[in-house]
């Protein structure tokens, strides 16, 4: 046997890279092949009122998603986001419209109740030893019934300086887009610059190795899910700001949509593994699969299907990336 028939063919490493390229990127190729798609399907899709359209429709999600992002980088999981928004919005126009208190006031009130909840699900989790599934789920019914207490069940006037962040900045450009790519950046340096965000790492790849090593992984987590609740707080706002009204069924299963956005994106369920370009990427996917259904005239319940189908082809491919690396 000579040595030549030893060597790999060209055509065998060019199909290596190539796989190992959009296993590394899937989530970006999947995006671009998406959006060809849904321009030669529709006319109307690569219009630039619609790209806007997509892009105010990915704002929410996109927020709650990077929120989640901490989350799982930290090999958790958060359902409650969804809730927190809708309290936290309830809490804004509630204090503001029927308590008179000042907007600003109001404003760091919604803030500061979406934090409180991101802090009492991390004690739980944390001290009182329950799984982050558990102690969120209780977390979503317990933000979801204090809404509906607040507003007895009824939607509460927004108001007017709060419910411009739902609007276009030169009458063209929509504000919750600006929101939500300003929110991106904050995720992006919290995950790559700060101590917090290596710790998110650390944990997610092995708790135990982190905690031995020094890192103080009740209190990290603390903070991780505090993130998370204020992430939601801020969608919930933008989300209300959009609906001119503050209402407690607002943002119902909207915490599916994000944590899809986070696989989809390329971060692990089991932790260590996650960016904030992958979530926003993941959010538009759902944003332009959403968008791209309704102008081709899909039933909403075919689009659940084929959303459903997304997240599973998201998470088997992040387990073949997993089993290559």
């Amino acid at each position: 046997m000579t040595t030549d028939t030893l060597k790999p063919s060209p055509g065998a490493g060019s199909a290596t890279a190539v796989r190992r390229v959009l296993l590394d990127n899937g989530a970006l190729s999947a995006l671009i092949v998406l959006v060809m798609a849904m321009s030669l399907l529709s006319g109307d899709f690569l219009t630039t009122q619609n790209l806007l359209n997509v892009g105010v429709q990915a704002a929410v999600t996109a927020i709650l998603a990077f929120g989640v992002t901490f989350v799982i980088v930290s090999a958790g999981i958060d359902l409650s986001v969804g809730s927190v928004a809708a309290l936290a919005a309830t809490v804004l126009a509630w204090t503001a419209t029927s308590q008179g208190l000042p907007v600003w006031l109001a404003v760091f009130l919604a803030l500061g109740t979406g934090v409180a909840c991101g802090l009492v699900s991390g004690a739980l989790i944390s001290y009182g030893k329950l799984p982050p599934f558990i102690a969120t789920l209780a977390m979503l019914s317990v933000g979801r019934g204090l809404a509906l207490v607040i507003s007895q069940g009824s939607p509460i006037a927004f108001p007017d300086s709060v419910s411009a962040l739902g609007n276009t900045l030169g009458g063209w450009l929509p504000v919750p887009v600006l929101v939500m790519v300003a929110m991106g950046l904050i995720t992006a340096v919290i995950l790559s610059r700060t101590y917090i965000g290596r710790s998110m790492y650390a944990i997610g790849g092995n708790e135990e190795a982190a905690r031995l090593s020094g890192l103080r992984v009740k209190k990290q987590k603390l903070a991780i899910y505090a993130l998370s609740g204020a992430f939601a707080a801020v969608a919930g706002i933008l989300l209300a700001s959009r609906l001119v009204s503050a209402q407690p069924q607002a943002a119902l299963g909207y915490e599916l949509d994000a944590i899809a956005a986070v696989v989809i994106g390329g971060a692990s369920l089991s932790g260590g593994l996650g960016k904030a370009s992958g979530t926003f990427i993941g959010a538009l996917i759902l944003a332009v699969l959403r968008n791209g259904l309704n102008l081709l005239s899909v039933s909403a319940f075919w689009q659940q299907v084929v959303i459903g189908a997304v997240i599973a082809l998201a998470v088997l491919l992040d387990t073949l990336r997993r089993r290559s690396s």
